[in-house]
């Protein structure tokens, strides 16, 4: 017997199949169970028929349909966007007080830091008067369709660890992520697009990497797909030289024969999602380059967004997650690197740097908003806006720099979120007179979670996937995660 074939045997003696050939055994009853509970058994011969992506019902009634989550990579101020100190100023470059440090772990202060007040303006606006920085100029002129919220902590303090924490659930790679999650329970309604994509800006991926959009334990189908706003928007979509499209057709339906026959014999159901994902590549050669072309847009939504088509930017892509949205795309996550404000330098500090991500961020952001109202989208699609944490009240000034910037700080944070089902106009939860710690309103990780399932119909503690014996959840083990009512309408 050559190589070839002891590996092709040893493939093929999975365990499922050591317990089918043995006949009437304990092991082969106990396996016939388990099949049965989890729909492994009875695999259809016209497997590539089905759509793992295919609409499905959630829980209960939702109030959103799609989500696009903007994150800002690296954890943006706080302190100098959305949450107002003026006792902070008063205090700036003035030793920390001994309370705060007592106990406290930081990344990278040492020692006994100083104070930073906010180096920017702040002015109250909207309806309901929040503060907001004079670096948002555009927010301003949408806070009164967004909840902020300026109460949120996590108890990760390290960026990979955190972003991973808020997109699966757990600090550590290898979970399932949030929009991986949602096709997974949901589906979604364009069958020609992806159910989960992902844009990114800021010249690299988000410190939490391509886990981030992962789909862990669940089927390989419904991990998030990354697309560009310049350049091809999938690599290695398109026809290889000399393959036209009819060729292409012929060659997957053979493939799809073949792996419809080892779907049967194996019954490993990550044969199951090629065959989807052969079908769902050939239909995006299709549907991808229209809807990705953005130069189709007239020129008032170009100048509304700040979008130059052909460039990789933000703004780009918040206009594509518009247009994805709008096409029944379930999931939108855009991922912008570049704000881990730490005062290194010119490149990372609070005068230079943050002002920049500012600019870049702001004048889309508002117009995405603007954009969803004016087609009738924001009542059926959830954005939200934030980073992983916070950020010090004290100075870093790692090493002596004499730039200004803030360490991580886990305590509190502020996100925003918008469109279906949430409370339009408002501010909820606060800190405290230094930014330091939450004094009302505590909103965890775990609720941010339960509340955006709850808002697609997902009830977050009885959504699961069987996987190492236990039922799998984005919340985690514990019944920690709390639906945060204040915020919904």
């Amino acid at each position: 017997m050559n190589l070839e074939t002891r590996i092709w045997n040893a493939r093929a003696l999975t365990r499922r199949q050591f317990f089918r050939q043995t006949g009437l055994s304990l092991g082969a009853v106990a396996l016939g169970g388990l099949l049965s509970r989890n729909a492994y058994a009875g695999l259809k011969p016209t497997m590539s028929v089905a759509n793992p992506l295919a609409p499905k019902k959630p829980h209960f009634a939702p109030r959103a349909k799609s989500i696009i989550y903007l994150h800002m990579s690296g954890a943006p101020p706080s302190l100098d966007m959305f949450d107002w100190k003026p006792k902070l100023v008063e205090l700036h470059l003035k030793p920390c007080p001994e309370e705060l440090l007592k106990g406290q772990r930081f990344a990278f202060i040492k020692g006994v830091p100083k104070m930073l007040g906010s180096p920017y303006k702040f002015k109250q606006c909207g309806r309901g008067g929040p503060w907001v920085s004079e670096l948002l100029p555009y927010f301003t002129e949408i806070v009164d369709d967004v909840a902020i919220i300026k109460s949120v902590w996590t108890d990760q303090f390290t960026h990979a660890p955190a972003e991973l924490f808020i997109y699966t659930g757990s600090p550590r790679a290898g979970a399932a992520s949030l929009g991986s999650w949602l096709t997974y329970g949901l589906g979604s309604v364009n069958q020609d697009l992806p159910g989960f994509v992902v844009l990114l800006s800021g010249g690299t991926d988000p410190t939490g990497g391509k886990s981030l959009w992962g789909s862990g334990f669940l089927p390989s189908v419904y991990q998030g797909v990354q697309c560009r706003s310049a350049g091809e928007p999938i690599l290695f979509a398109n026809n290889p030289a000399g393959m036209d499209r009819s060729s292409r057709r012929r060659t997957l339906d053979a493939l799809d024969k073949l792996d419809e026959l080892e779907a049967k014999q194996f019954g490993d159901p990550e044969t199951l999602t090629r065959i989807a994902q052969y079908e769902l590549a050939y239909r995006m050669q299709i549907s991808v380059p229209e809807v990705f072309d953005i130069a189709k847009e007239p020129k008032r939504v170009h100048e509304m967004y700040g979008t130059k088509p052909g460039e990789a930017s933000f703004a780009n892509n918040c206009l594509l997650a518009r247009r994805l949205v709008e096409k029944g795309v379930r999931y939108v996550q855009l991922y912008d690197w570049g704000w881990d404000i730490h005062g290194t330098g010119p490149g990372d500090d609070l005068l230079n740097q943050f002002p920049k991500k500012c600019r870049d961020v702001d004048r889309a952001c508002a117009a995405l908003i603007r954009d969803l109202k004016q087609r009738g989208l924001l009542d059926e699609t959830l954005v939200i806006w934030g980073g992983e944490f916070g950020r010090t009240p004290m100075n870093e000034a790692r090493g002596g720099s004499m730039f200004l910037g803030r360490d991580h700080h886990p305590h509190c944070f502020t996100l925003w979120m918008a469109g279906a089902g949430i409370k339009p106009g408002m501010v909820y939860g606060e800190t405290d007179e230094l930014g330091y710690s939450i004094i009302e309103g505590k909103v965890s990780v775990r609720d941010l979670q339960t509340t955006i399932l709850h808002l697609m119909g997902m009830d977050a503690h009885q959504f699961s996937y069987p996987f190492q014996g236990l039922n799998q959840r984005l919340i985690g083990p514990a019944d920690e995660g709390q639906i945060v009512k204040a915020i919904l309408v």
